[in-house]
């Protein structure tokens, strides 16, 4: 049984080692696969056991990237969340959208600033 073990570079490629044959292969998300090399091999045409292993490496990667995806978007709210906290409105628990939050953060501070300008 080959067992592969998956990555994700730097540059968005997926690398695929498979632990048995040494063989390496690299996906990129728009370009396909890149390269495959192994000990005594070069580059060759892919089989169909290649292109099944590509769209597997694929799925795994959009499974991982909607995983990066959806923790970057609870960050992003959480964010938005703690700005709002600061914010006076009336009342102060106004439901507001990340729009309104961002004007009236922009209003508060020019509003502090010309507070401190003052004194």
């Amino acid at each position: 049984m080959v067992e592969n073990s998956i990555s994700i570079l730097e540059d968005n490629s997926v690398y695929i080692a498979e632990s048995e044959t040494e063989d390496t292969l690299y996906i990129h998300q728009d370009m396909g696969i890149k390269h495959r090399k192994n000990r005594d091999q070069e580059n060759f045409t892919l089989t169909r056991e290649e292109r099944r292993r590509r769209r597997r490496a694929t799925q795994k990667y959009r499974t991982a990237h909607a995983t990066r995806e959806r923790i970057r978007v609870e960050a992003f709210n959480y964010a938005f969340a703690d700005l709002r906290k600061l914010l006076p409105t009336l009342p102060p628990d106004k439901k507001l959208s990340k729009i309104e939050i961002l004007r009236l953060a922009i209003c508060y501070i020019s509003y502090l600033q010309h507070v401190l300008d003052m004194a």
